[in-house]
């Protein structure tokens, strides 16, 4: 085993760890880990299996396959990135939501104790 196949899998190990660990402390949701868990699985399969990349790279025509490799992880940044700005525009206006309803609620506990003095 040479050193980058050490590497990967350490690296590949320590994003498992992390992520079951995160889980258990619930500081990451399921539905995010299932994407972690792949990425570092992915890790796991080009350290063992680094011909796969090389294929790839020829494939596509690439001259180096860490070029591919930077691509791929930024793709994935990209995606994962474009996901989460979905989920906070939806959040933000979820809470601008339940503001406003809490504001209608605020203001018809204020206007029932004058309706009861009339």
């Amino acid at each position: 085993m040479n050193g980058t196949t050490v590497l990967g899998l350490v690296a590949a190990a320590t994003v498992l760890v992390l992520l079951f660990e995160m889980m258990r402390r619930r500081r990451l949701r399921e539905k995010y880990a299932i994407i972690w868990a792949i990425v570092a699985f992915g890790i796991a399969l080009l350290a063992v299996f680094p011909a796969i990349l090389t294929e790839a790279t020829s494939l596509l025509g690439l001259q180096v396959p860490s070029n591919l490799l930077f691509f791929g992880g930024s793709i994935v940044i990209l995606m994962l990135t474009l996901q989460h700005s979905s989920e906070l525009g939806r959040l933000e206006e979820r809470t601008r939501t339940l503001a406003e309803e809490i504001a209608l609620l605020r203001l018809e506990l204020d206007d029932s104790p004058a309706d009861d003095d009339a």
